[in-house]
């Protein structure tokens, strides 16, 4: 097994970004004794929109999250996820 270069120190995430994006980290890692990572506080990353919907569309909308329980905002993060998924997964 060779010896691993050393990492050198970056400036900011821009410099090493540039860094990584021209070297091969395996001469500088080694992968052999990595350790699997967990992050659960690990949130994705979002972005915020803007989206003009149908003043009926959004009272119901709001109807139905009220009866949930949940801001309407979120569940329409979550019906829109679930029909993105259902169509990628009807396309297969």
């Amino acid at each position: 097994m060779k010896k691993q270069k050393k990492i050198p120190k970056f400036k900011n995430e821009e410099d090493e970004r540039g860094f990584w994006a021209t070297h091969d980290s395996t001469e500088y890692i080694d992968y052999s004794r990595a350790k699997k990572a967990i992050f659960p506080e690990l949130k994705p990353s979002t972005r915020t929109i803007s989206i003009r919907l149908p003043e009926s569309l959004l009272e119901h909308l709001k109807t139905l999250a009220n009866k949930r329980d949940v801001p309407y905002q979120s569940l329409l993060k979550i019906l829109l996820a679930e029909k993105v998924d259902e169509e990628l997964h009807a396309s297969r």
